[in-house]
């Protein structure tokens, strides 16, 4: 090329401005007509694929002006004339606009509920959905909510059926009780429950049990939404039988324990048991409520956990309704379960806020399915999540870990760091779980954590690049390395987590997150679908 001809293109270039390039970016109707837009509508909607064009061609004007994109970077004109310059140059900001387009679809179109990886060691983590629900579980529940069912409808007499039929046989069974039902969560159910039996009349309580839920919600609000009069015997430490006694009157109700099941007084303390409670219930004929909070089926004991009251113990010790959560031991899906004698049950079936409160097809389906796993409690330790993470020995998970952590080694060393960097940056250490969800809050659980630390990079700032993955990954951080807790990881988990660290750039200093590069959710997406 003659160096006329050269100084001409280098001329052309660099006179781009800002308003050239805009110039040269297509109209709406004309991206909307390409062949590729034309198969995301398909996928997308044509509503959805138009607002995302508008919204990129805005974008990719502001960033023009701004000068995040200059022409030089777009035209990619070197040993062209200046005549066809301007043709490549526009081709050029075609298809960088296709690009974004792509992109902002995904990013639009992409579920903000999604599966994470949970590392932190907190078997019920009330931010990450709290229990999981097994294979068997949701095979059940999905089949049930997919399509057409019997929710309200029996099959025998062919007439409209009611909506807890379906497992309130299966839970009596279980748990020993007359009569069972469910609502939303088990702060409706105690909601629902005080409505019934108590609103107009006072309820007795001791103040050691004066519980906040979570979430603000405290059992005294409740107890005021429900209608009920809150009667407050005792001290925060110490509650007598007779505390209870004296305090009968003309009004009251009931008398309500509430089992403390996400904290623990200790020292010179004095709590009035549920057998206690129950010979007050034959001497002045008012019934027993008992809030289970958690709510445990099997001994954990037996596991080597501490003792933590089960639905089958406070029916036997003579509460007459008892109420407890779906979603965290139970291990199933959010739900407040109610059971006692049958008297009291049907008087809460018909109270109208019932309804208001009531469970869907999926939840219901759900409840069958796990309960029906407790029938055999071997089992139900080794198909139920929440059951198989709490009692999981430790050996066995410092064994997960090592197989994680020499995977991750082996992913980082294919990433091509060099080996001389590598040292210190997987390793395996002790440390404790948590059962979480309000439950057993003195419970250290001996586990091991495979630890992650980066030379290039704050555990910090790794920590926020696995958050931004396609499936994200949480964990926790101590000094300066990020720990994947691995009671709480799942086995089939455990490719993608090698995957992640399989190119390398999640550990270097210029990796960039977001849209591009290993870590980002683009790239991740497609080995997603097959964990």
């Amino acid at each position: 090329m003659e160096k006329k001809e050269i100084r001409k293109n280098e001329r052309y270039r660099n006179d781009i401005s800002p308003n050239d390039i805009c110039r040269l970016i297509p109209r709406v109707d004309s991206l909307m007509g390409e062949k590729e837009i034309r198969e995301t509508v398909r996928e997308y909607g044509y509503d959805c694929v138009l607002r995302v064009v508008r919204r990129t061609l805005e974008e990719f004007r502001e960033e023009i002006r701004k000068g995040s994109s200059d022409g030089e970077g777009l035209a990619g004109t070197e040993g062209k004339d200046a005549e066809n310059t301007g043709e490549d140059m526009q081709t050029a900001v075609r298809k960088k606009i296709a690009e974004k387009i792509q992109n902002n679809l995904v990013e639009e179109m992409r579920m903000s509920l999604t599966p994470v990886v949970n590392g932190t060691g907190i078997i019920l983590h009330t931010g990450l959905g709290r229990a999981p629900m097994g294979e068997e579980t949701l095979r059940h529940a999905v089949a049930a909510a997919g399509g057409y069912s019997n929710l309200e409808f029996d099959l025998e007499t062919g007439n409209r059926g009611e909506r807890c039929r379906n497992f309130e046989e299966v839970i009596c069974r279980v748990t020993g009780a007359e009569a069972a039902m469910a609502v939303n969560n088990n702060a409706g159910a105690m909601l629902l429950i005080l409505s019934s039996l108590a609103a107009g009349g006072e309820v007795i309580v001791s103040r050691g049990e004066l519980v906040e839920i979570g979430g603000g919600f405290r059992i005294p609000e409740i107890m005021e939404l429900g209608g009920a009069v809150l009667r407050e015997v005792g001290t925060t430490n110490r509650t007598r039988p007779e505390d209870y006694r004296d305090a009968v009157g003309g009004e009251t109700r009931a008398f309500l324990k509430v089992h403390t099941s996400n904290y623990r007084i200790i020292g010179y303390t004095r709590e009035t048991t549920l057998q206690e409670l129950a010979a007050l219930k034959e001497e002045t004929g008012l019934p027993v409520i008992q809030d289970l909070g958690s709510g445990v089926l099997v001994d954990l004991e037996k596991y080597g956990l501490s003792h933590e009251p089960m639905v089958q113990e406070s029916l036997k010790g003579g509460a007459d309704v008892v109420s407890f959560s779906g979603d965290k031991l139970l291990g199933g899906p959010q739900a407040g379960i109610i059971v006692g004698r049958k008297m009291y049950i049907d008087k809460i079936k018909r109270h109208p806020f019932s309804r208001a409160l009531r469970i869907d097809k999926f939840t219901a389906a759900a409840l069958e399915a796990v309960f029906r796993q407790y029938l055999d409690a071997d089992r139900a330790v080794e198909t139920i999540p929440v059951l198989r993470m709490l009692t999981r020995p430790a050996e066995e998970v410092r064994r997960s870990a090592e197989k994680l952590a020499e995977g991750i080694t082996e992913a980082i060393k294919n990433a091509g760091i060099p080996s001389e960097r590598m040292k210190g940056v997987v390793s395996v250490e002790a440390c404790v779980s948590r059962a979480g969800g309000g439950s057993l809050p003195e419970e250290n659980i001996e586990s091991y954590a495979v630890a992650v630390s980066s030379p290039e990079i704050s555990a910090g700032e790794l920590s926020a690049r696995l958050r931004k993955l396609d499936r994200p990954v949480i964990g926790r951080i101590s000094g300066e390395k990020f720990l994947l807790d691995m009671r709480t990881v799942q086995e089939e988990e455990r490719a993608y987590l090698e995957e992640v660290f399989r190119k390398g750039e999640i550990l270097r200093k210029d990796e960039i997150t977001g849209k591009k590069g290993a870590p980002g959710r683009s790239e991740t997406s497609g080995k997603e679908g097959t964990q």
